[in-house]
């Protein structure tokens, strides 16, 4: 291999979304068998706790009390589908480097996934992370989420990054 060639990331950032998979589901797992439905338990008083609750709806629980659940859980299941082809294509274009951005696609590839296993599988997603900052109380989540969120994190941050110029 010569200096000008580089490793293809590829793999790797289809592995980080694999591992995100396999902590969702491993935590998602722990939850359930040690915290009963709609309990929880207290890590930090007042601040943080483990919880054990079912999200029919999307993210914050969005359109949980629809008329209409199956809807709600097969567009969620159809868009999560097209995110996770959206997202393969472009960590396909783009992933042969390293990244910001291609980890931050790895990240939400496997959250993408980890809450599409649970909505196909269950009819809901399994949430059990909950925070409450002073007054403010955080919706329900879960580790899928986390992942979601911190790469689009990322991906914002390698929005607004300065770019090197181009010679």
């Amino acid at each position: 291999m010569n200096s000008t060639t580089q490793r293809d990331s590829r793999p790797y950032l289809l592995l980080l979304a694999a591992v995100v998979v396999l902590f969702d589901r491993l935590s998602k797992l722990w939850i359930d068998k040690n915290i009963p439905r709609g309990n929880f338990i207290s890590v930090i008083p007042g601040v943080f706790r483990l919880s054990h609750v079912f999200n029919t709806g999307a993210a914050f629980s969005l359109f949980a009390e629809s008329l209409s659940p199956a809807l709600v859980r097969n567009a969620l299941i159809a868009f999560s589908i097209v995110a996770i082809i959206v997202v393969m294509g472009m960590i396909w274009r783009m992933g042969r480097r390293v990244s910001a951005s291609g980890i931050a696609l790895g990240l939400i590839l496997g959250g993408a996934i980890g809450n599409l296993y649970d909505r196909i599988r269950f009819s809901y997603v399994v949430d059990f992370l909950e925070v409450k900052i002073v007054h403010y109380h955080w919706p329900d989540f879960n580790l899928a989420d986390s992942a979601i969120v911190i790469g689009a994190c990322l991906l914002l941050l390698e929005i607004f990054r300065q770019q090197p110029d181009e010679a």
